[in-house]
This record gives C-alpha cells, structure tokens and sequence, in this order.
C-alpha cells in the first residue's frame, strides 16, 4: 500500500523497520506528520515550483533575444553570445541567485502549523500550472525583446556594443527577477545576488573578447543598461504591487 501512493510515508514501531524501509518518507512518531505535510511538503512544492518556471525563464529571454537577433539580421546563423558568455551566464553569473531560491518561504514554520488552511491551497495547483507557465512564458519573450531591441536602438556603430550592453542588461535583469521572485530573504539570498554581480563586473576586465573596455567605463553605457533593464523589470514590479495591494494571496494576509 505504501508503495503504490503518490508518496508513501513509514513509521518505525515496535513490529519492526518494514514499513519505513518500503516508504519514501519515514518518520519515527506519528505527530511529525503535521510538520511534514505543512511545513516540509509545503515548502517544497512551492519552492520547486518557483525553482522549475525560473530556470525555465532564464533559458527562454536569451532564446527570445537570439530570435530578435537572427530576424534582424535576416535569420543570419550567427550566434548572438558566444564562448564564456554562455558558458558563464549558464553558471556563475545567474546560478547562485536561481538556485538560492530553494531558501525562499512565505510564512513561518509555525505559521504554516498553526494555519492547516495554507495547505489546502496547495491542491488547486495555482503555484505550478499552465497559466503560470504561460505567464513565465509571456515574461520571457516580453524581456527578450526589450533587452534585444533596447540594445540595437541604443547601440553606437559597432556590434560589440550591442553584445556589451544587451548582456550586461541581461544579467542585471535575472538579478532583479530573483529579487522579484523571492517572498522571504535569507541571507545566503544577498550573498548569493552580490557574489554573481561581482563575479562579472569583475569578468569584465578580463573579456577583452566581448567588451570594449574603453566604453563599458563610460557614462552613456551605464545609462543605456540602467534605461533598458528598468524598461524590463519595473513593469513587472507594477505589477505585482497591485496585485498584492488588491488581491493578495493568503500567506500575506497572516504575515500582515
């Protein structure tokens, strides 16, 4: 029986361990199913969710600004980033923030006991559906192309400008979706956003390659990045100020 549900659950007792050996999850009293189910189930179901549509979106904006690239150059097979920008965007540029989201709760653990409700919330499946992948969806190709179209209208004359302010842009755009994402801070959470800054503006020296040094220390660069990556993100902030001021989920009604 236990073997054949969703997700079985063992108890160890005096008849022996075969029942917590067979289960996914084994406990030693029966009390500490509460916690499992309200606070250890809950919080991973809603910080996988989180974690799974987040990769998603860091993978979807580059394939949207490589789309926007190729169909302005005429569908041209060239890659937009190359070499270590991908290799680090795909690693020390974004990967500590993303997966720092495993950290993230909306309330507290004894709030989560204290409140049984929080958990039936979790069977309507409205942190992990296909509006929300729609949404992610929508998100994605919205900040590709504001980052792509941002940088070819703000671009000077050479291509390697384009490359220097759309992924400088782009990686302060994952930093910031992070921030957005993230309902609870911990402090591995900060160390983790500030480790990936400095790792590329530090990067920066060395990409010779990629970046014009002479204008990434320039004041229209930064203007240009800070113009394009507001225009991404500060909707999206808007936003879900609004929806949290006039239809606010129910973990925020405790926590208030």
């Amino acid at each position: 029986m236990i073997q054949a549900a969703d997700c079985g659950i063992g108890i160890e007792g005096k008849e022996g361990k075969q029942a917590s050996l067979a289960a996914d999850f084994s406990i030693t009293q029966f009390k500490h199913i509460g916690r499992l189910l309200m606070v250890h189930g809950r919080n991973s179901y809603k910080r996988s969710a989180a974690l799974g549509q987040f990769v998603m979106h860091r993978g979807m904006i580059i394939s949207t600004m490589q789309a926007v690239f190729s169909s302005i150059f005429f569908f041209a097979s060239v890659p937009l980033y190359q070499g270590f920008l991908m290799v680090g965007y795909a690693t020390i540029y974004t990967m500590f923030p993303v997966f720092s989201l495993v950290l993230d709760q909306d309330v507290k653990p004894e709030m989560a006991l204290l409140y049984p409700e929080l958990y039936k919330d979790l069977t309507k499946g409205r942190s992990l559906s296909f509006k929300t992948f729609l949404i992610w969806v929508l998100i994605s190709i919205y900040q590709g192309g504001i980052l792509m179209y941002g940088a070819l209208v703000l671009f000077e004359s050479e291509f390697v400008h384009v490359v220097a302010i759309s992924f400088t842009a782009l990686i302060l755009t994952e930093l910031l979706m992070v921030a957005l994402t993230v309902r609870t801070w911990h402090w591995l959470m900060v160390v983790a956003e500030f480790f990936s800054l400095g790792c590329y503006l530090a990067s920066l020296a060395f990409l010779n390659e990629y970046f014009d040094l002479s204008f990434i220390t320039t004041w229209p660069f930064l203007w240009k990045v800070s113009a394009i990556t507001l225009v991404s993100c500060l909707p999206l902030y808007i936003i879900k100020y609004l929806k949290r001021k006039f239809s606010p989920p129910s973990y925020s009604k405790l926590s208030s």
